[in-house]
């Protein structure tokens, strides 16, 4: 029998001394042995899969069927509806916005940020500016699915639109990327009037996008900045300008004034004010109960014992020494640049500055644009992006948003915690003495029992 024969023809020998080659085993031989017909039946059952359970009759009218799928369709889009349906709060706060000088990026950031919708989950807005330059930026740079209410008081605000409250309808021109008066104006009325409903307690926060601080002077603002000019017109003796980037918040002592007179602007009293400000402010703002701050050096490796500068040991360090006594947790002076170079911020709440880029250089290097500049000390929430106008890159479509968004997140948390704490203090018992407690005819303790 030849090789071919042995594939082809069923085996005729009812014993063998070992199988051939091509079979592995008795039990295949066996098989191979069977009529072909048995084989190909026995081989379609194992792959017919198993069979399941029959399936629930569908109607056989078609459109019975159609109103079936209906009826399912509409209880998965009710499912998905009450899955995913957007958090409504009784207590959603009311933030004002001023859209600050309208020839930089400001509209851009609140087009780009309010472009998701879910930003009004928590919170409701109402931007103070010019309807026309809003729309105007809308077209440019195309946010054509970019919708916004225009109302004229804020008494029409919704809490789930982007409310736009004109402040002056002659407006009509836009230059991007100049300064100019009439936006400076402009910027100027917006703050006016936000500053005015702030105080009303008609918003309950303010976050202002930047302004030309050369062009919005006028008469009725003559100040270097948001921060003095709302300290002004609120009527606070003072306030405390602080940087914030999640853990890290960094404050001055001196703010916008020349270089040359930060030193003499350094006193004892300024910076225990300051001291003061930052300490209660990490309380009532940030819910941190034992603040801890470090306090910065004024002249290179903190003085270098006198070698470098008398300031730190005839000022700074006396106005430590009078808040360690009052109970702060204060601790320095540290030299700047290593004070950041070693990270030493992270065991800290809290740093305060001696003067404007001491602080704001490290500051935005660490939080690389995501920072945000709060006026502690004020009797009303205020916050802004930590970045100017960008005249170089308005209308481009370039600005990055994330410091305005954490703007507005950190208004609403400073908002909310302030009212909570102050609220827990109303009617809080008032610390006493043992000996003015046990006072009087009927005390059971004594001081010497």
């Amino acid at each position: 029998m030849t090789e071919q024969e042995s594939e082809i023809t069923p085996p005729q020998h009812k014993e063998r001394s070992a199988p051939p080659p091509q079979f592995k085993g008795r039990e295949r031989d066996q098989n191979r042995s069977r009529p072909p017909q048995d084989r190909q039946r026995e081989q379609r059952d194992r792959n017919q899969p198993q069979q399941r359970e029959p399936r629930e009759q569908r109607p056989p009218n078609r459109e019975q069927n159609r109103d079936g799928d209906r009826n399912r369709n509409r209880d998965r889009r009710e499912h998905r509806t009450e899955r995913y349906e957007r958090p409504e709060r009784d207590d959603k706060p009311l933030i004002g916005i001023t859209m600050g000088d309208v020839g930089g990026i400001g509209p851009e950031l609140i087009l780009k940020v309010f472009s998701d919708a879910r930003v009004l989950d928590h919170f409701s807005i109402l931007i103070y500016g010019s309807v026309k330059a809003l729309n105007y930026y809308r077209q440019i740079l195309k946010f054509d699915k970019f919708h916004f209410t225009p109302i004229q008081s804020a008494n029409q605000a919704h809490a789930r639109k982007i409310n736009v409250l004109e402040v002056n309808p002659q407006f009509d021109r836009v230059e991007i990327g100049v300064p100019n008066a009439r936006a400076g104006g402009l910027a100027f009325t917006a703050l006016e009037k936000a500053t005015q409903h702030l105080v009303e307690g008609r918003i309950h926060a303010l976050v202002t996008l930047p302004i030309n601080k050369a062009t919005i002077q006028n008469p009725n603002f003559s100040f270097p900045g948001h921060t003095e000019y709302l300290t002004d017109r609120f009527k606070d003796s003072e306030s405390l300008m602080m940087m914030v980037h999640e853990d890290l918040r960094v404050a001055v002592v001196t703010g916008h004034i020349p270089l040359k007179d930060v030193s003499t602007a350094i006193k004892v009293d300024t910076i225990l004010s300051k001291l003061y400000l930052m300490e209660q402010s990490l309380k009532l703002d940030f819910n941190i109960e034992k603040p801890t701050i470090a306090v910065l050096g004024l002249n290179p490796h903190a003085g270098e014992n006198g070698l470098l500068g008398k300031e730190e040991q005839e000022t700074i360090r006396i106005a430590l020494d009078i808040a360690r006594e009052k109970g702060m947790l204060v601790f320095g002076c540290y030299p700047a640049d290593g004070f950041f170079a070693s990270k030493t911020y992270r065991k800290f709440d809290g740093v305060l500055a001696m003067y404007h880029d001491q602080g704001l250089i490290p500051f935005k290097v660490l939080s690389q644009g995501d920072g945000v500049n709060f006026t502690a000390g004020l009797k009303f929430v205020r916050t802004s992006p930590d970045h100017g106008t960008a005249y170089d890159i308005a209308g481009k479509k370039e600005a990055d948003e994330t410091s305005f968004r954490n703007a507005l997140y950190l208004a609403v948390d400073v908002f909310r915690n302030r009212t909570e704490n102050q609220s827990l203090q109303v009617g809080a018992i008032r610390n006493i003495s043992i000996k003015e407690f046990t006072s009087g005819e009927d005390s059971i303790l004594t001081d010497e029992g």
